[in-house]
């Protein structure tokens, strides 16, 4: 579902901490740093685990499978266009 690694990187392309993160998806900061100290998938409560990915995506973070297209193969993390948000 995500990887450790795909939840620091949408951290910091969020520009947020650790705690901030436990605040939008509604879980403890303890649970985000056992997530994220996980090596490869993720692994907690599946409840649990749907709160941060729908976190992530009110955010404007969009999660990369191994199956989604991406120009670099692979999982990742990459920021939603916005609709009318044009970057310069």
């Amino acid at each position: 579902m995500i990887t450790s690694a795909q939840m620091r990187a949408a951290r910091a392309l969020l520009g947020i901490d650790q705690k901030t993160l436990a605040e939008m998806a509604g879980v403890s900061l303890p649970t985000i740093q056992r997530m994220e100290a996980s090596s490869g998938n993720v692994r907690g409560v599946v409840d649990t685990l749907i709160k941060v990915v729908e976190a992530l995506d009110r955010a404007g973070i969009d999660l990369i499978s191994d199956n989604q297209p991406s120009h670099g193969g692979g999982r990742g993390v990459r920021l939603k266009e916005a609709a009318g948000n044009a970057r310069s």
